[in-house]
């Protein structure tokens, strides 16, 4: 069964990128969600386009790159990738009798929160999240905004009393970061421990202050 990712239009498509290498890494397949909005974002961040009709070429193109925006640093298999378009409500994942292990959205932006703490379905990214709720499967919350509304405190509420891992977009530095790389795979590190799924990502704790500044 596959993961289910949502990817929404906040700034942080480095995030997405890195969660989504690590679930492929980790030999879990995705069914993968891309908002219309997040297609600026990452035209912007990333200078690629995102096009339906050619989404596996600008997927790979997206997950080869660094964070820093360097091409080419990662090589990544997607033959474990299904895409769905966003518009498409009859897609499977917008059905709870569709087979998902859960979903994560990363980023999520204020608006994808409200739209599922809302249940407002108003594209495949928030009904599908809306169905995993209901069928009372994982749904991981990677929020990235600054500052945070009280309406948008009082949404991230809703969707833990719900049942949802709300995981702010916030880089711990213990786990010795010498890269920018090195941050946003802390994050996507932390979303995927929400999820249970295995990972290699950082560096973890283990009760010896210095670790992180350690040389390996």
């Amino acid at each position: 069964m596959p993961w289910i990712v949502g990817v929404s239009g906040a700034s942080g498509t480095p995030y997405a990128a890195a969660v989504l290498r690590g679930l492929l890494e980790a030999g879990e397949a995705v069914d993968l969600v891309v908002s219309r909005a997040s297609r600026l974002t990452l035209l912007d961040e990333t200078g690629i386009s995102f096009r339906d009709a050619r989404w596996r070429d600008d997927l790979r193109d997206w997950l080869a790159r660094g964070a820093d925006g360097k091409p080419d640093t990662f090589e990544v298999g997607l033959d474990r990738v299904r895409y769905w378009s966003a518009g498409d409500l009859a897609a499977g994942p917008s059905s709870g009798s569709y087979p998902a292990k859960g979903m994560i959205i990363v980023p999520a932006s204020t608006a994808s929160v409200a739209g599922v703490a809302l249940g407002l379905s108003k594209d495949l990214l928030q009904r599908a999240a809306s169905v995993v709720l209901k069928e009372r499967r994982p749904l991981v919350v990677a929020v990235r905004e600054a500052p945070l509304t009280g309406q948008t405190l009082r949404h991230l509420v809703a969707l833990d009393d719900a049942g949802a891992v709300v995981v702010p977009a916030s880089p711990g530095f213990y786990a010795g970061a010498t890269h920018i790389q090195d941050l946003v795979d802390f994050v996507a590190g932390r979303v995927l421990d929400a999820a249970g799924v295995p990972h290699t990502l950082y560096r973890r704790w283990e009760g010896e202050l210095g670790g992180g500044s350690r040389d390996d």
